[in-house]
């Protein structure tokens, strides 16, 4: 297969594996904090997304150095963007506690 190729399907690959990471940890995050039981759905994740995320970096890989550092640089871009795509700002349906609403106050 052509070097050029090689290299983009894994940058390719890499982005579509660390949407899939990062996108099920929003995900995870949103469904698991109104869960009754939020360290299932916490643990049963990681161990979803990190196995998915290794194998396919072991099927990128090859036996060559330079299609995981692609598939990595796809993976970050990924972050980067679901980063951005999922940001919370003060006027989205989060709101910040105060001091105030601290269940032991005083």
């Amino acid at each position: 297969m052509n070097e050029t190729l090689s290299l983009a399907l894994a940058l390719a690959t890499g982005a579509s594996l660390g949407a899939i990471f990062f996108g099920g940890l929003w995900w995870t995050i949103r469904i698991g904090f109104r869960s009754k039981r939020p360290g299932l759905w916490f643990f049963v994740s990681l161990l979803l997304r990190t196995s998915l995320t290794l194998a396919g970096f072991y099927v990128v890989a090859r036996g060559h150095w330079e299609n995981p550092l692609a598939c990595l640089v796809g993976f970050v871009m990924a972050r980067l963007i679901v980063m951005r795509l999922t940001h919370v700002t003060e006027t989205s349906s989060y709101r910040i506690r105060e001091a105030g609403d601290a269940p032991y106050s005083r």
